[in-house]
């Protein structure tokens, strides 16, 4: 799992993780360092402003934190997980690894896989609402005036059996809503 990693693509959930935390700690580092700054200076002034300066970098840092804390038990799935849903990536356009917010709910969705017939998301997370989930995916798809078909599935063995019975996108007519799906779900999640 080398290099860098897209939204969507086997791996974003760990690769943004690690992205996140490094930016976090050195968040950190600067606000300590320009605290602790003050102490090596008998200038006001550049105390005061010292001061300021590890304030105003509190934010940032405070930015970059919660939503890594809100998503930090959610990491990638086994490399076997990926290698059971791969071989079925040139029936539509599978996304991994994204964690959808909602107002009420976290979701974090293993595998999705965005065909001309409808969206399938598999969601392999004992708290969430699988109902809410449908409902709040399906009312972003109509505000975004795309067909509100979207399947929430919670089982790893229904998922695989709901794609592998799909028709390839190539056979279907598209008229790139599928394309657009994708990039509607990739920008709700984190």
């Amino acid at each position: 799992m080398l290099g860098k990693r897209e939204k969507g693509q086997y791996g974003y959930r760990d690769y943004h993780r690690k992205v996140q935390l490094a930016k976090v700690l050195f968040g950190a580092a600067m606000i300590l360092i320009q605290a602790g700054a003050r102490s090596f200076t008998d200038n006001e002034a550049a105390k005061n402003i010292l001061t300021v300066m590890a304030i105003l970098s509190v934010l940032p840092t405070a930015n970059i934190a919660s939503p890594l804390l809100a998503s930090w038990k959610y990491r990638t799935p086994g490399r076997d997980f990926y290698d059971r849903v791969r071989p079925f990536e040139d029936r539509g356009i599978i996304l991994y690894d994204l964690i959808l917010t909602s107002k009420e709910q976290i979701l974090a969705a293993d595998a999705v896989m965005v065909h001309p017939r409808g969206v399938f998301v598999y969601l392999n997370q004992e708290k969430a609402d699988g109902k809410k989930a449908e409902k709040y995916l399906n009312d972003t798809f109509k505000a975004r005036r795309l067909d509100p078909n979207v399947k929430v599935i919670r089982e790893e063995r229904e998922f695989l059996k709901r794609i592998s019975g799909l028709k390839h996108a190539g056979e279907l007519e598209d008229d790139g809503s599928a394309g657009y799906g994708a990039g509607v779900l990739k920008s709700l999640s984190m």
